[in-house]
């Protein structure tokens, strides 16, 4: 299936799209070699790491390659447009031949080059914090105004390396947070390729410390080793577990699970019944659930308030409706399910074997908590 798609995807760019063009033979043949090369990136990621989520290449060419594939992609959509729209016109007009124009083909090809160029950039961004507030039912006076910061889907890799850390991390800790969350996939790689990228994340700092669930792509590599290295971070690994906040004598339950994938890699899956073992029962839920679908059945444990990454926001508008319908309906922002509201950050970096995004920026978001 995957060589037909891709093939199909060659074929509409090379011979529909490049080869009708006024260039020299030996132009089109160069930039249908570079079309062939960029639509295999996935394979030269895993010949690079022995992983498709971990491309050790050069930035740079991280992203030339990330620029390269939107490009393919985008030129695959609007020259099938260009196709059928022409060819209503000729229906229409009843012209038994119809032809599309180098302009057109140009203007096509220079648009999914420019889009593809700023979907790159906005995903390379460190973002800015946003905002939101949320009222807690059962959230005593005393933490009324409390300031939580979640950070999500984070994917330190080569392209989201070391400075951008340090960059999310001076920002994280300027917003004077009470507490800071991270809701998975930290990384793509081993420990040994990223110690350096992700030693940064030792410097976040709260004075209610920082807690985290595990994402699935944890999961992909050395899953022991990360949870073991992360903790050395000063990262509070919640693996179906529950930490306690006090102010006085209120007390928020913040709570962690594993993730959904967990049990496919041999590893404890989620289990919020026995996260909550010893919670006191009078006390708000906060829950860290890296994936948002099983969000109802956190609403009917009574959880206050999921916070979940995951999807990525979908990353380009009109992508995320695929998007939720991947994940119960969750892709982006804020939900209410029953009597609990659910939070999917549109996530703070990316993967990059996709790193792009048009319409859904990433985000570092703080929470302001409310009483009732």
């Amino acid at each position: 299936m995957r060589i037909i798609v891709f093939g199909l995807l060659l074929s509409i760019v090379i011979l529909n799209w490049l080869w009708p063009l006024p260039l020299p033979v030996s132009v089109k043949f160069l930039v249908s070699i570079f079309v062939i090369i960029a639509s295999q990136y996935q394979f030269w990621s895993r010949l690079s790491s022995g992983s498709v989520f971990a491309p050790e290449f050069p930035r740079p060419l991280i992203i030339l390659f990330n620029w390269a594939v939107g490009t393919i992609l985008f030129l695959t959509l609007f020259q099938l447009a260009l196709d059928l729209g022409t060819l209503v016109v000729a229906l229409i007009a009843w012209q038994p031949v119809f032809f599309i124009g180098t302009s057109a083909r140009v203007a096509v090809g220079a648009l999914a080059g420019l889009l593809a160029a700023v979907g790159v950039a906005n995903a390379l961004r460190v973002p800015h914090v946003r905002d939101v507030t949320v009222t807690i039912r059962g959230l005593s006076p005393l933490f009324d105004g409390y300031r939580l910061l979640q950070l999500s889907d984070l994917h330190i890799t080569r392209l989201f390396s070391a400075k951008w850390v340090s960059r999310v991390v001076a920002r994280a800790n300027t917003a004077n947070a009470d507490l800071m969350v991270v809701t998975g996939d930290f990384i793509d790689g081993s420990v040994d390729m990223r110690r350096a990228d992700i030693a940064p994340l030792a410097g976040l700092r709260a004075p209610d410390g920082v807690l985290a669930a595990p994402g699935n792509h944890e999961y992909f590599f050395d899953y022991a080793a990360w949870i073991r290295h992360l903790s050395g971070l000063g990262v509070d690994m919640l693996e179906n577990q529950h930490r306690i906040i006090t102010r006085g004598t209120a007390r928020l339950v913040i709570a962690g699970v594993t993730d959904r994938s967990a049990c496919q890699h041999g590893q404890v899956e989620p289990d919020l019944d026995t996260a909550l073992v010893g919670a006191p029962p009078d006390a708000p839920v906060v829950l860290l659930d890296h994936q948002p679908g099983d969000a109802p059945a956190a609403a009917a444990r009574g959880v206050a308030l999921q916070l979940s990454g995951h999807t990525h926001g979908g990353m380009i508008r009109g992508l995320d409706r695929l998007v939720a319908r991947g994940n119960n309906g969750f892709v982006s922002g804020r939900y209410q399910v029953g009597g609990m509201t659910l939070y999917v950050s549109n996530g703070t970096g990316l993967w990059p074997g996709f790193a792009l995004r048009l319409g859904v920026p990433a985000e570092i978001t703080r929470f302001h908590l409310r009483a009732e």
